[in-house]
């Protein structure tokens, strides 16, 4: 709702915003919000269900307000995918990673935020919200990453955050190590942090940021349970950072915000994590079928090392394509770039269905 009636004293900040969201339709293929398209193995669900029994006498009592056993997990995850050394004190888990987001820029948002446009929609959405001031930077006409040009406009703006996603929602693009150094250091030099979103990570052979911490101390990685996981429901995000970073986080968090469920579930996801990422293998094999069908018929797919693909070329509007999917059972993303489409990687059927969903709408 935009129309809001008069006696409401709601933030002049916050007039003319909508809730964000994307739609929600039943009985339909979703292939419209990068989600994992695995279910859970039901043995996995099995040891979820007697761990949640073993807790459910005590829920009278909150919920452990720093998860640390949650956060060591994470930390031996990110130790064992990456060859880094973190404790529990470098890791700090919400509930999704937009609770991460929002928190950084109600503790550390007052000089305000850089983001380079297009890519996640929620960080300039938050930032309006939290009353983060917020610069959009430029990319490249092919919407890929400028480096020189990113640390020109960091150099010019100099933000208390600089946000980067990688890869990138909503084109799939990755930027290299060496890349994410030479941004680490532009925003150092304006004494800002430089927040990387790492959304996708596991779908991505780029080396994670995580691995120049010991050399910037002013780089947040920001991660989530909810894709390579197969995790979206349980809604865990975490960040990797220095210490004194999570602390001044600690002072905008809302108390016993992890549920002692949500604790318990995800600890034991981290321990079957070799289980839930075999779904990632398949993924980028699907990942690259999906485009190379979708090139055959004459589209172009942006390269991506997400799981999801962005496209163009239709000789219909994206909108009308869009309607026409869905009147056949599709749900995939009008992201609103003039041309492009989004969808996500679902299972072989699901993509097949598609597939052949796009050859009659197109041919």
């Amino acid at each position: 709702m935009s129309n809001w009636p008069d006696w409401l004293p709601l933030r002049s900040a916050l007039t003319g915003l909508t809730p964000y969201g994307a739609p929600q339709i039943h009985d339909v293929v979703q292939l419209n919000t990068n989600e994992n398209p695995f279910e859970l193995p039901e043995s996995l669900v099995s040891e979820m269900v007697a761990a949640l029994e073993k807790n459910m006498r005590t829920l009278n009592r909150y919920p452990d307000r720093d998860a640390v056993g949650l956060r060591t997990g994470l930390a031996q995850y990110i130790n064992e995918l990456s060859g880094t050394s973190f404790q529990s004190n470098n890791i700090w888990a919400a509930n999704g990673s937009n609770e991460i987001l929002q928190t950084l820029m109600l503790a550390m948002g007052e000089r305000g935020a850089l983001g380079f446009l297009p890519s996640y929609s929620v960080h300039p959405l938050i930032a309006q919200v939290t009353q983060t001031p917020w610069s959009s930077g430029t990319r490249r006409a092919d919407f890929s990453l400028d480096t020189d040009s990113a640390v020109a406009q960091i150099a010019a703006i100099a933000p208390g955050l600089t946000f980067i996603t990688t890869p990138n929602n909503p084109t799939g693009s990755a930027i290299t190590i060496e890349e994410i150094a030479r941004l680490a250091q532009a925003a150092s030099d304006v004494s800002g942090l430089l927040i990387v979103d790492e959304a996708y990570a596991e779908f991505s052979p780029e080396i994670s940021a995580v691995t120049l911490l010991d050399r910037y101390t002013n780089i947040v990685v920001v991660r989530t349970m909810s894709k390579a996981f197969a995790f979206a429901g349980a809604r865990v995000g975490y960040l990797v950072a220095r210490p004194e970073i999570i602390d001044a986080c600690l002072v905008t968090r809302l108390p016993y915000h992890l549920s002692t469920q949500t604790q318990t579930i995800a600890e034991v996801a981290l321990k079957n994590s070799e289980i839930l990422l075999a779904g990632v293998r398949q993924l980028i094999a699907e990942r690259a079928r999906v485009t190379g069908e979708l090139e055959k018929s004459g589209l172009h797919v942006l390269p991506s090392a997400a799981n999801f693909l962005m496209f163009s070329g239709m000789k219909q509007s994206p909108s009308a394509l869009w309607k026409g999917l869905v009147e056949r059972g599709i749900l995939i993303r009008d992201i609103g770039i003039e041309g492009y489409l989004r969808v996500s990687i679902g299972t072989p059927a699901e993509n097949d269905q598609f597939l052949a969903e796009m050859a009659l709408l197109t041919s």
